[in-house]
């Protein structure tokens, strides 16, 4: 069974900055594909960024050159800087674990401010 749960949401001005974590359970954490999914009222959950086990990374076109996701296996943690944010970040974010079965967090809202 895999836990996780999102922390670092908030109301944040637009060019501003935050961090999202996420901490997981598991002792094979380090054998699953990490991300990070928002969506937004009315629309479907989008990727935003994941990392495989081996730290490749891969972005939404949307957040690329301003959005970093990173993971720290030591301490079963995944996190999200977000620098430069738009209003159009605004959503709800959510944590997931793939590892051909998918595990998913409560979400963390995100809201940018014009």
């Amino acid at each position: 069974q895999v836990r996780l749960v999102e922390s670092g949401g908030g109301l944040v001005q637009a060019g501003g900055s935050l961090r999202l974590s996420c901490a997981a359970s598991g002792s094979i954490f380090r054998r699953f594909r990490m991300g990070w999914y928002r969506q937004a009222p009315g629309k479907q959950r989008e990727l935003v960024a994941d990392i495989t086990s081996a730290g490749a990374t891969n972005y939404a076109d949307s957040v690329k050159g301003r959005f970093t996701i990173s993971r720290d296996n030591a301490k079963i943690m995944v996190y999200l800087q977000m620098n430069n944010l738009k209003p159009e970040d605004t959503a709800v974010y959510y944590c997931s674990a793939n590892l051909g079965d998918w595990y998913w967090g409560q979400g963390t809202q995100v809201t940018v401010s014009s």
